[in-house]
């Protein structure tokens, strides 16, 4: 080992591995015995020693082995070097696997499903903030002559559908001029954009529109600049239930928190960027309920756009590399796959 400090992270790592691996304290005789450290028992008590002296491990019964804190696993994870790509076969299943989705709704639904499955632990996944949405297109359908339906699609996959009664009648080739008009003024803009675009058409409109234009452009700017609620889809909350001696005391508050939706996206706040992952562990989570728990996090989009966030909670026991990789992988293929439709 080059130094002191590089050989206490080495047996750190091990104490890590190990009891995530099997979930019971660790001892200097097994680190000796599993990781070739290429030094003695006698070595690797004096590290733990010092590790437990700093913070990063600690000692649950007398005469036990180690098991890492919170500040030993932050150690960890900031210092982890790389992480295990997703094998040919893994990144495939799950290309082919979101690509199957049929809509947003399919294919958000279909990444939790997934992540979970890879993690188990719970997954997260936010709808596309329509904040940062621009429109793709405007669909003008006749239902009557006097009667049109509005299909609004953003390039996050949302789709927005309402209706308007002009009062008067249209013919086909007005419907068309109507349909014309409005894309032109929203087509790739983002949606407060669009909205004032929408809101200023009526008074350039010709006599003959004018009337059914403003109808129209009061329903549109309603349906753009009326942002819902922020949603969310949660799967794989079983699998803390896997391990209950994982949260001594508080899985309850731990359930109950994943019910509410302000708790659940703040785990999510700190995905701002496409591709960064966010890492929080234990008591640096904000709410006192997930104090036992473990938020790996990612904002998914398309270049420098964030479309959303999305996320696993565990115990702070946790596989962070193979979550880490999961996490990361199944970001970027629900980002493409949003970005080309």
């Amino acid at each position: 080992m080059a130094n002191a400090d590089e050989r206490r992270f080495e047996v750190l790592r091990a104490i890590v591995a190990d009891y995530v691996s099997n979930q019971e304290p660790v001892g200097s005789k097994t680190i000796v015995e599993r990781h070739n450290l290429g030094v003695s028992s006698a070595t690797v008590r004096n590290d733990m020693a010092a590790l437990e002296e700093e913070g990063y491990i600690t000692q649950p019964h007398t005469s036990a082995g180690r098991i890492p804190t919170d500040k030993g696993y932050r150690l960890f994870v900031d210092r982890l070097s790389e992480i295990k790509p997703l094998s040919t076969a893994e990144r495939r299943a799950i290309t082919n696997f979101l690509d199957s989705g049929t809509d947003l709704d399919d294919v958000l639904r279909r990444s939790v499903r997934l992540l979970a499955q890879l993690t188990r632990q719970v997954a997260i996944v936010q709808y596309p903030a329509l904040t940062n949405a621009a429109v793709r297109h405007l669909e003008v359908v006749p239902l009557t002559p006097a009667r049109l339906m509005l299909v609004l699609i953003t390039d996050s996959g949302r789709v927005d559908q309402r209706t308007v009664d002009l009062g008067d009648i249209l013919t086909d080739e007005d419907v068309t001029r109507l349909r014309a008009v409005l894309n032109t003024a929203m087509a790739n803009r983002r949606l407060n954009d669009a909205a004032a675009r929408v809101a200023e058409l009526p008074e350039q409109a010709p006599g003959e529109l004018r009337d059914a234009l403003t109808r129209v452009c009061t329903v549109l700017v309603e349906s753009l600049v009326e942002h819902p609620e922020e949603r969310l889809v949660l799967g794989g909350t079983a699998n803390l239930t896997r391990n209950v001696a994982d949260f001594p005391g508080s899985l309850r508050q731990v359930l109950e928190a994943l019910e509410e939706q302000v708790v659940v996206l703040k785990l999510l706040a700190a995905a701002r960027n496409p591709g960064a992952i966010t890492v929080r562990i234990g008591e640096e989570n904000e709410d006192e309920q997930m104090r036992s728990t473990s938020v790996v996090s990612i904002g998914y989009g398309r270049d420098d756009m964030l479309l959303g966030g999305m996320g696993v909670v565990g115990p702070t026991r946790m596989d962070y590399p193979g979550t880490i990789a999961a996490v990361r992988a199944v970001a970027n293929y629900v980002g493409q796959i949003l970005s080309a439709r």
